[in-house]
């Protein structure tokens, strides 16, 4: 038996922090090819003529990510204090002090109580959260405030290990160097075995 529960919208807001409502890629192709003019570039040379256009068209695609609308929950009565984890999980998002690229690898985990969420459905939860100007903190939260609404109760862990360009391209750049959260809740945060468990899967799944 599956069921569909509705997306947590209500407790997060519709316009979420950061993510776009509309964009205006003829603007923003005139401010790509103003920008090009400035760095000393001829916006007109072959290899650029069309550029501003594809800029500005990877914007309006990359902060439109599909909305999570429904997040598909399969019944499983005789599921209980079982540690679910979905790890795996890669999407790229940006940093919102510098606009560079960040991989994020994601695992989410969870105790079920008589049902277990859709796992193709985590995955669209961080892609969703990803298509943004982002922190990787903030990410992190965001997805375990999801996750908390899917299930209803805040037995969620979410452990975040992020690569930042802005880190490898500019400053000390430091390439190989890697960033890490942890969001834990309920009985991740109470029981230490329970979170040591999660973390040790955890740290396997984004090896």
């Amino acid at each position: 038996m599956t069921t569909s529960l509705a997306s947590p919208a209500t407790a997060l807001g519709d316009a979420l922090p950061g993510r776009a409502v509309a964009i205006d890629t003829a603007h923003v192709a005139d401010l790509i090819s103003q920008l090009l003019a400035a760095l000393g570039e001829d916006p007109a040379r072959e290899g650029l003529i069309d550029t501003p256009n594809r800029v500005a068209a990877w914007w309006a695609d990359f902060l439109s990510p599909d909305d999570v609308a429904t997040v598909t929950c399969f019944s499983e009565s005789q599921l209980s204090d079982q540690l679910v984890i979905v790890g795996g999980m890669s999407v790229w998002s940006l940093c919102e002090h510098h606009m560079l690229p960040m991989n994020l690898q994601v695992a989410a985990g969870y105790v079920p109580d008589g049902e277990v969420v859709g796992l193709s459905k985590l995955g669209r939860i961080a892609e969703h959260f990803a298509g943004r100007l982002q922190v990787q903190e903030r990410f992190t939260e965001q997805v375990a405030e999801y996750l908390t609404g899917v299930i209803g109760r805040k037995d969620v862990a979410v452990a975040v290990r992020g690569v930042h360009l802005c880190m490898g391209m500019r400053g000390v750049r430091m390439e190989a160097a890697r960033t890490t959260t942890l969001h834990t809740g309920g009985r991740f945060a109470t029981d230490p075995v329970l979170n040591q468990q999660f973390i040790a899967a955890a740290q396997w799944n984004a090896a």
